[in-house]
């Protein structure tokens, strides 16, 4: 099955793993969607992201605090039909600074933490919380 919106199908497969409770879920590979995995796990939201044998999926561990995930929430932002972008003067705070916007960046993936650092603006991926 082909998706029209792969990063939406990939944060959809986590939020659905958090809610059933699972150890890992399996995604298929794409550069963009192994860094924007990577770069939950930085902050902790997932755990280890790791290739599958096949080459063609990867891994997600899913990450629980005491029996809570440790993602609340999880929602695309910019998507196919509907960009959104955002320039660095706009970067504001989500969840009252308890969660992260995360940007596609000329310099790669970034949180607006990170974009706001660097000066950079850039599509709005997700917002994670």
């Amino acid at each position: 099955m082909t998706t029209s919106d792969p990063i939406a199908d990939m944060l959809t497969r986590i939020k659905n793993g958090y809610l059933a409770r699972k150890e890992t879920v399996e995604v298929p590979y794409s550069r963009f969607k192994a860094a924007l995995a990577k770069l939950l796990a930085r902050y902790e939201y997932v755990g280890e992201v790791s290739q599958t044998n096949n080459q063609r999926t990867f891994t997600i561990t899913l990450r629980y605090k005491q029996g809570e995930p440790m993602m609340t929430e999880i929602k695309r932002v910019s998507k196919p039909g509907l960009r959104r972008y955002l320039s660095v003067r706009d970067l504001e705070a989500v969840k009252q600074g308890l969660g992260y916007l995360v940007l596609s960046t000329p310099k790669g993936l970034k949180t607006h933490i990170d974009a706001r650092k660097e000066r950079l603006g850039g599509e709005v991926i997700c917002k994670v919380w």
